[in-house]
């Protein structure tokens, strides 16, 4: 009778097997340990925290004074470009002025020339022909009186051409002067116009450093606290101590993430404050209550005033300079930035009482949503080509209201 044999394990492998079970459980993972890991790696994150925030405060102070610097060239360029385009509209008044002279002189060498013609056909007459045709003494005489007095007259208007020619020489020159001012203005304003652009992008460099090294470390905490959640869930004792803990420490954040941006406004303000010169409002502006015209240049549309379609208008448009610079009407937050539809690109700034700004127009934004910017501070430019022009909104609880009444700190509600 055949039975199969069954295979024989060796002696030798038998330990091994037998401690197989054991090494599995020893590689189990311990909840303990690892959550006194992740309790570490929180306290470096702590730690990598406070070496951020001593090295923000430092920029801080640097965006502080770029921001009043911002402020200030944003002012002085627009300055220029109104004394840019008083020069050219000087430039247009000589160069009509000189059209009219040019006119005058040219009609007076004219007549001089007819004056100076007959004066020389006459003289040369020959005595014969006045033999041959001869006048009467009375006649004689008026034509002799009517030379005699021709001659100063001819003296006369050539002394005036001689005047007016000299005008039109000093009109020249000034004219040259002026377009030398207007060139030497144009370079400054050119000049201008890099400064604020390369304070500004300084500006939104500093801002982006500081804010995306704390995104990723709120995020690489966040990771780690949910990490440590789940591990705490196995340990039943350490749960309510773990939630307190989080709770006070996000409590803590919050109110020093507000205690920085108040300071970062204070310092800003602290600044402009500081300045030799604080950022004046044109005359021609037509906004009051301490609000900042957005834009240099004439108001070409008036608050409630029928435009060429037979619309109202609900706010001022500006006929600005090519690529000048668009300022926040007064201190606020960016709520919206970005193309929209019939608007192009649109900003719209939310202010204290229930004021919003809406700026449509722009050729380019320098702000981002949930930037804190003063009044005067740059947020943009007009478009670079042609005459371009800026539409300028202010509301209150959602309704326009007339910029020109500036902003009230009353109970809220629009007003006309």
């Amino acid at each position: 009778m055949n039975l199969r044999r069954r295979p024989v394990v060796p002696l030798l492998l038998l330990p091994a097997l037998l401690a197989a079970p054991v090494l599995a459980q020893e590689k189990k993972p311990d909840p303990a340990k690892q959550l006194q890991q992740v309790e570490k790696d929180l306290k470096q994150a702590d730690k990598t925290k406070a070496d951020l925030d001593a090295k923000a405060e430092g920029l801080e102070k640097e965006l502080a004074d770029l921001r009043a610097r911002a402020i200030d060239a944003a002012a002085q360029q627009r300055t220029q470009a109104d004394e840019l385009a008083r020069l050219e509209g000087a430039l247009g008044d000589l160069g009509e002025e000189e059209k009219a002279r040019l006119d005058k002189i040219e009609a007076d060498r004219a007549a001089l020339a007819d004056l100076l013609g007959a004066l020389q056909r006459l003289s040369r007459l020959p005595p014969d022909t006045m033999i041959a045709a001869p006048q009467s003494p009375s006649d004689t005489v008026k034509s002799a009186l009517l030379l005699r007095s021709a001659v100063p007259e001819l003296k006369t208007r050539a002394d005036a051409l001689s005047r007016e020619l000299q005008g039109l020489v000093d009109l020249r020159r000034q004219l040259a002067e002026q377009k030398d001012k207007a060139a030497r203005a144009a370079e400054s304003l050119t000049l201008r116009q890099k400064d604020l652009a390369g304070l500004v992008a300084r500006r939104e460099e500093l801002s982006k450093s500081t804010d995306s090294e704390r995104t990723r470390l709120a995020t690489q905490v966040a990771a780690l606290a949910d990490r440590a959640g789940d591990l705490k869930d196995l340990i039943e004792k350490l749960e309510a101590e773990r939630k307190a803990e989080a709770a006070r420490k996000a409590e803590a954040e919050r109110r020093r993430l507000a205690q920085v941006e108040a300071q970062r406004e204070q310092r800003a303000r602290d600044k402009v404050a500081g300045l030799k010169r604080a950022p004046a409002e044109p005359q021609s502006a037509g906004i009051l209550g301490g609000m900042v015209a957005p834009v240099s240049g004439k108001i070409t549309q008036r608050y409630g005033t029928v435009d060429a379609v037979g619309a109202t208008s609900r706010g001022l448009t500006y006929s600005g300079r090519a690529g000048g610079p668009v300022v926040a009407p007064a201190d606020g937050s960016v709520m919206f930035a970005g193309p929209f539809k019939g608007y192009g690109l649109l900003l719209i700034l939310e202010h204290a009482n229930g004021y919003h700004s809406l700026l449509s127009g722009l050729g380019r934004i320098d702000a981002q949503v949930g930037q804190r910017v003063l009044g005067g501070e740059p947020v943009g430019l007009l478009s670079g080509d042609g005459d371009p022009t800026l539409y300028y909104e202010l509301r209150r609880g959602g309704q326009p209201v007339n910029p020109a009444r500036g902003l009230a700190a009353s109970d809220g509600k629009g007003q006309g």
